[in-house]
């Protein structure tokens, strides 16, 4: 019979004795020269199978016999390597064994590099290991979006980590593809001990935005994440940095007036929030607690009414002389002082972008699934 028969998964019997851990049986088999290469449907070959289970003498055995093939081939179909398996489960050990050879010993494949795959896990020991081993130059490696290991790290809030990588030289206010920096992925999962350490350790710059212009700010009050807002808010002196508008035209105070936010409204009111700013339905931060825009209109038109008509009146700012269909900022006389011009309250989402229930501007294109998954 074929040592090298395969099941419905492509797997040999080598695949699934080093899966299994049954040592005589792979033993008997590589006595038997089953092939070390051999790859089951998703190109994965017994070395993938090692590193992932924690079989490092059965690595080794089986590095040592593929070195000696021509063009050596260590990718699986979607690029990854042994040692982004070895990586991944934190076996440190096989990580070791792999890093012994030279073919191991750069990142290739998948850009989600091993290195990302320590961290997004929170294992510090195999990302110290790589980086003692590789040089300091990898922590600022980038994937196929754009996000290094310290996105990663401030995605899953590993704070370990994350001061390994900071101890580094880190770039702090890297960007992704989608323009968000690791405190902008931190405060929108609500991530306090990165939020922490990014703001007062390592001085995140938070006048950023993303591709539809939110900051930090806008994220964490977009996700209801009070305590980050607040840590972010104690380091926010720039009253313009307060009223910043993303693409919706919408400030922080909107969105977290929008989902309930007590005390960060509180904060931001205290440090100059602009009341009467109107985002691009013509809404105020006070309209923007209304559950859905019919209703915040409904509340525009009863303002309307219940405001006193006086030329010499100190609210200055409102004009109550008509009400026009075009939507209620004319009839409230919000201007956008920013870009000096009137927002229509049924104008269309700017950049093809779309305002979440929570307040936030994501874009329709956008893949933005980092708030489920990285």
């Amino acid at each position: 019979a074929s040592v090298d028969i395969t099941d419905n998964l492509g797997c040999t019997a080598l695949h699934r004795g080093i899966m299994s851990g049954h040592e005589e049986c792979v033993q008997m088999l590589l006595e038997e020269e089953a092939s070390i290469m051999c790859r089951d449907l998703r190109g994965r070959t017994p070395l993938h199978f090692a590193a992932a289970r924690g079989h490092a003498t059965w690595l080794s055995e089986l590095l040592q016999t593929a070195i000696s093939e021509t063009d050596l081939n260590l990718k699986d179909n979607q690029g990854y390597t042994p040692s982004h398996w070895a990586c991944y489960n934190g076996n440190e050990n096989c990580l070791e064994v792999l890093l012994e050879q030279k073919s191991c010993r750069k990142f290739e494949g998948n850009p989600f590099t091993p290195l990302h795959c320590a961290v997004i896990n929170d294992h510090e020991s195999c990302a110290s290991i790589l980086i003692e081993a590789l040089g300091a130059n990898i922590v600022n490696c980038r994937d196929a979006k754009g996000r290094t290991p310290l996105h990663a790290a401030a995605f899953t809030d590993h704070v370990e980590c994350l001061q390994l990588l900071l101890g580094h030289n880190a770039h702090v206010n890297a960007a992704d593809n989608s323009g968000r920096t690791s405190l902008m992925m931190a405060a929108k999962n609500g991530n306090m001990g990165a939020v922490e350490i990014l703001v007062n350790g390592a001085k995140a710059d938070l006048t950023l935005k993303d591709s539809n212009k939110n900051t930090a700010l806008h994220l964490a009050c977009s996700k209801g994440h009070e305590k980050c807002a607040l840590l972010i808010l104690e380091e926010i002196q720039d009253q313009s940095l307060i009223n910043a508008k993303n693409s919706a035209l919408q400030t922080p105070l909107h969105i977290a007036a929008r989902n309930g936010l007590k005390l960060a409204v509180q904060e931001l009111l205290s440090k100059g929030a602009s009341v009467l700013a109107v985002d691009e339905n013509g809404h105020t931060p006070a309209l923007a607690c209304a559950p859905n825009k019919d209703v915040a209109d409904c509340l525009a038109l009863i303002l309307a009414t219940m405001m006193p008509f006086s030329p010499s009146s100190t609210v200055t700012s409102f004009n109550f002389s008509y009400l026009k269909n075009d939507g209620f900022c004319r009839t409230l006389g919000c201007d956008d002082s920013s870009t000096g011009r009137n927002i229509n309250s049924f104008s269309k989402p700017l950049n093809n972008s779309v305002a979440t229930e929570d307040g936030c501007v994501e874009g329709e294109n956008e893949n933005d699934s980092d708030s489920e998954t990285f």
